[in-house]
């Protein structure tokens, strides 16, 4: 036993069972990890007691040389203690949260004749209105669009707005009300105010209707421009309502998503008040090969929410995906600091599970982005080309899948990645037709001669050409592909054991097969191009078996395209009307004449004359 392991030893008989922080040290006494207890005895034994299952934690116990300790009076000042230490001592083996800007707000200044609407960022003034904080830039910016387009407030700078003689652009573009020249009083331009401010709280019934008596008032004293003007806000107030398709209930919640490959995490925070979606934010934790949603979360929420920064806007409610140690704790130390009740749970099903599935989405299209980075590129061709035994870097890779539902609709996509990633308009799909429903590999086998033949035989060729599937898969695509393109290398990628990701095996020929760490550069491409075939083919499946299965009617009638379509579904409400009509009444259609109504009769009427 080594000198440190019989110093861990000793030291772990020692430990108190009261709450407390421990700090795993190395050798070179540099800080490893820090981690919170109920019990420093029983937490900080369980390291030693049995192999972890966790790569993660192998590799940080291999690496401890030491190991000290801070006793609390409560689990929730450990906590406490335990979030101050990581953001100060930034210990590797924790989940590094990095997050150094502030909030932003949108701001209603209160001093002026004319109030200004604007983005906020940093220290509050006093005589100003916030609204926030919103997850991100973006959600600002997107809410400041609809408020302009509603209200017309100004959002200039004071500098601008004291010395203009004329209106700016956005007068005319039906953004502001132009109080720099005077065409709008204070009154007028404070009810404008008024409605901001309450659309801004979320209280949009109280907008309609107060707009709503604005109208009236406008009618009774025979101003009818005004009005008019006064209707068209209401409309638009109501078609912001209906386009706002998470808009179900009142509440606060925050939802946080995990989405976690080999070689990146990303967590995205959606942000709901008075039941409405105000935006999402991505972040990307220094995760150290951690992919266990559970263990992610617990060491991300801390950090997220114990910080003041957040605490004039916490929800009501943190849903999770999952259950995560510790929650009551935080829950404890939330309230205290800010004396609300805060509640942290999992999703169990109901809008907030709309809204999960948002989050969802956000934080898998987040780590999409971050893993196709363009700068890990290059690194990981000449990854893979040194396990793939090639002597010169591969400029092009091709991917193909098959997707279908029980063989309906089968859909075969080809992929292509070059030196800068994604190349996306060298994408292709083929509808494979002429098989036998479900034959995978007759599916595959097409798909290839068309790709190498015909029309796209002009086509660079690629160095590499990935198969998902095992041996039979590569057998196919070498059949099909011998004598027409034998230079390429063909690598099959069968999934593993229970399908999990990173435990394939890559089949280069019929005998010779290899697997490549998790964590290989190499391996993390061929996972990234095999999962967007992947992406690329359910989508275009789903698409066409969507269309098959909805198709209507007028889809298939000489003479009547999308356009015309759409003006006789705009014009009729269904086609089920358009069949009840005579052809004097369908050649009252916008776009159509007598001639063109009686092809269309004659077309929806055949079948009942044979």
């Amino acid at each position: 036993m080594s000198q440190s392991s019989e110093v861990i030893k000793a030291l772990l008989a020692t430990l108190p069972q009261q709450p407390g922080v421990y700090r795993m040290i190395a050798a070179d006494q540099s800080i490893l990890y820090v981690g919170k207890a109920r019990s420093l005895r029983q937490r900080v034994s369980s390291y030693f007691q049995q192999p972890s299952t966790s790569p993660k934690t192998r590799a940080l116990v291999a690496r401890i040389a030491d190991i000290q300790i801070i006793v609390t009076s409560s689990e929730t000042e450990a906590l406490l203690l335990e979030q101050s230490l990581i953001k100060s001592l930034n210990p590797p083996y924790n989940i590094l949260l990095r997050d150094d800007k502030s909030y932003p707000y949108i701001a209603i200044t209160g001093k002026d004749s004319f109030p200004r609407l604007m983005f906020h960022r940093g220290v509050r003034q006093p005589d100003v209105q916030y609204f926030g904080p919103y997850p991100s830039a973006q959600a600002v910016r997107e809410t400041l669009d609809v408020l302009q387009k509603l209200f017309r407030m100004r959002t200039c700078e004071n500098a601008v707005f004291r010395h203009r003689t004329r209106p700016c652009l956005q007068h005319p573009l039906g953004r502001c009300r132009a109080p720099c020249v005077g065409l709008i009083t204070e009154d007028a331009y404070a009810e404008d105010v008024r409605a901001t401010t309450l659309f801004l709280k979320g209280r949009n019934r109280e907008v309609q209707d107060y707009l709503l008596s604005r109208m009236q008032q406008a009618a009774a004293v025979q101003d009818y421009e005004q009005a008019a003007l006064v209707r068209d806000q209401i409309r638009s107030v109501r078609a912001v309502e209906e386009q706002q398709a998470v808009y179900r209930s009142s509440g606060h919640a925050d939802l946080i998503a995990v989405a976690a490959r080999p070689g990146g995490v990303c967590v995205s925070v959606l942000a709901v008040r008075q039941g409405k979606v105000l935006g999402s934010r991505n972040y990307f934790p220094k995760a150290h090969g951690e992919m266990e949603a559970g263990v992610l979360l617990e060491q991300f929420v801390p950090q997220y929410y114990l910080n003041p920064e957040r605490w004039s806007d916490l929800p009501e409610r943190i849903f999770l995906t999952c259950a995560v140690d510790g929650m009551s704790v935080l829950e404890e130390a939330l309230q205290s600091a800010t004396q609300h009740r805060i509640r942290i749970r999992v999703v169990q099903g109901g809008v907030a599970a709309e809204w999960m599935e948002l989050a969802r989405i956000n934080a898998e299209q987040g780590l999409e982005a971050r893993l196709a980075n363009r700068l890990q590129q290059e690194k990981r061709m000449r990854h893979l080309a040194d396990a793939l035994g090639l002597s010169v870097l591969p400029e092009r890779l091709e991917c193909f899948d098959i997707s279908h539902s029980s063989g309906e609709s089968t859909m075969a996509s080809c992929v292509v990645f070059n030196a800068q990633g994604p190349s996306k308009k060298d994408y292709r799909l083929f509808h494979i037709e002429g098989i036998t429903p479900g034959d995978d590999y007759a599916a595959m086998k097409q798909a290839l001669m068309r790709r190498f033949t015909g029309t796209l035989a002009h086509l660079p060729k690629p160095d590499v050409l990935l198969i998902d599937g095992g041996r039979g898969q590569w057998r196919c695509a070498h059949e099909a592909l011998s004598e027409l393109c034998p230079e390429i290398m063909i690598v099959g990628v069968a999934k593993g054991e229970g399908r999990k990701p990173g435990l394939e095996t890559l089949h280069l020929d019929e005998q010779r097969e290899i697997h490549l760490p998790m964590d290989h550069p190499g391996f993390l491409l061929i996972q990234h191009v095999r999962d967007e075939a992947h992406r690329f083919a359910v989508k275009a499946h789903r698409k066409g078996r969507d269309q098959r299965r909805s198709k209507s009617a007028l889809d298939d009638i000489p003479g009547i395209g999308p356009v015309r379509r759409k003006a006789l579904l705009s014009f009729w409400g269904s086609v089920q009307a358009i069949g009840r009509a005579s052809v004097p009444e369908l050649a009252t259609t916008p776009g159509f004449n007598q001639a063109l109504a009686q092809k269309l009769y004659e077309a929806l009427h055949s079948n009942e004359r044979k």
